[in-house]
């Protein structure tokens, strides 16, 4: 036990020196979960709150261009600035280059002619189906309304763009249905559509109730912060690669093991103080990139951190993903013969890693091949045991099988490492 002590000792000392390692380990992971939350909850914001800046040129002067104006503003989900009529292409194109808006679109200079001709088409056909006599003129087909022209930055999103589309759509299903119903109300009553029976008609909808289905039956929606701290804190604890697996390194390339062997101890003891003493760095990270999710982010506009209920959970997680991270880096040591292929290995596996195990994109999201190899990526077990606790309200029971592949997958690391080390002759 004196002998793991000393070693422990001597472990923490070498860390505190390691100035580098030390700012990879804290600063940069915490600087990734503040920007990225930050960007994330934007886009949240972009998308449920806030209002996408639109331009509108409507070339049309009847009331149906109106109306359509009147609907899209009506959506909520835009920022309308209406421009002159006269607006052509080159100048809407400029506009969007200089970033006043996403977006533009442009109403057709005979919209309302189509929508009347079409409206009366519709209800000429209605009426000779329930068996009454319609206006013969009324069904001439004059053909297909002229499509709305959308002009957009290439930088927009393209399911955003669907979202787009789908509401512009919604808006001018509208006024084709008001123009309809308007049209043939007046052929069969040969009097105008009373407004309030105008506004049940179009306005009875049914209501869709959305709630998130969680383990623990939790009806609250998880926020950015929900999302974005679990996960890079697991980046964070991976990137103890660049100090644990440099110090390996270092002691292989200065010749500590060949000193080890001569005093009255084992190699295997130096390797468990360096596990302990890595472990429980991990578990600074967590709790100093934890807090400042729950203290810091709410005071800098952000949506903050709520802990799960199963606190003994979060910390077996915590304690089973920090061990990982160490096994990984000590494997990644010991096969490095210089400090150059530790770092540099040891950052683009990280990001590898990271990528396929659903860090930076969602698994979902990801083809059936990819999903696969996200099996293999510790993080992905890593991040799916937080996910079960942080955003479905669940517990320790409720996240073992995500556990279980992580455990095997760190023993691996463990024996690759130990096998490295017998194969060295290191011990």
């Amino acid at each position: 036990m004196y002998k793991l002590w000393a070693t422990l000792v001597k472990d923490f000392r070498v860390l505190w020196r390691d100035g580098v390692g030390l700012a990879l380990m804290f600063v940069m992971p915490i600087t990734l979960v503040v920007v990225i939350t930050d960007i994330q909850n934007s886009t949240f914001q972009l998308i449920n709150k806030n209002k996408l800046p639109i331009l509108l040129v409507n070339r049309d002067t009847g009331a149906s261009g109106k109306q359509l104006v009147e609907a899209i503003n009506k959506i909520g989900m835009f920022a309308v600035l209406q421009l002159p009529q006269n607006q052509d292409e080159k100048t809407i194109g400029d506009s969007l280059r200089k970033k006043d808006a996403l977006m533009s679109v442009v109403i057709p200079a005979d919209f309302t002619r189509k929508v009347l001709a079409k409206s009366k088409n519709t209800a000429g056909k209605a009426l000779t189906s329930f068996g009454l006599q319609a206006d013969s003129s009324a069904q001439k087909d004059l053909g297909e309304i002229d499509p709305l022209t959308l002009y957009y930055n290439p930088v927009l999103q393209e399911s955003l763009l669907l979202s787009v589309k789908g509401a512009l759509q919604s808006a001018l299903q509208l006024v084709e249905s008001r123009q309809t119903l308007r049209t043939l109300y007046f052929d069969i009553n040969e009097k105008p559509l009373p407004v309030d029976l105008e506004g049940q008609m179009l306005n009875n909808k049914a209501r869709i109730n959305d709630f998130p289905v969680s383990i623990g039956g939790s009806l609250k929606p998880p926020n950015a912060a929900q999302h974005n701290v679990p996960a890079w804190t697991i980046f964070a604890m991976f990137f103890i690669i660049m100090s644990l697996g440099g110090s390996v390194v270092r002691e292989k390339v200065s010749g500590s093991f060949i000193r080890l062997k001569t005093l009255p101890t084992s190699y295997l003891v130096g390797m468990l103080s360096k596990q302990i003493t890595y472990i429980i760095v991990t578990f600074i990270q967590a709790a100093v990139i934890f807090s400042l999710g729950i203290w810091l982010f709410p005071h800098i506009n952000l949506p903050g951190l709520e802990l799960p209920h199963d606190l003994f959970g979060l910390f077996v997680v915590t304690l089973l993903t920090g061990w990982c991270a160490v096994s990984f880096a000590i494997c990644v040591g010991v096969f490095s013969e210089t400090h150059q292929q530790n770092n540099g290995f040891g950052a683009i596996a990280i990001v590898i890693l990271a990528a396929i195990g659903g860090l930076m994109v969602p698994t979902f999201s990801m083809d059936t091949s990819l999903k696969a190899i996200a099996n293999f990526s510790p993080m992905h077990w890593c991040l799916e045991a937080y996910y079960g606790l942080f955003l479905q309200n669940g517990t320790l029971s409720s996240v073992v099988s995500y556990l279980i592949p992580l455990v095997l997958i760190t023993l691996s690391f463990q024996l690759l490492a130990l096998w490295g080390l017998r194969r060295k002759n290191l011990i």
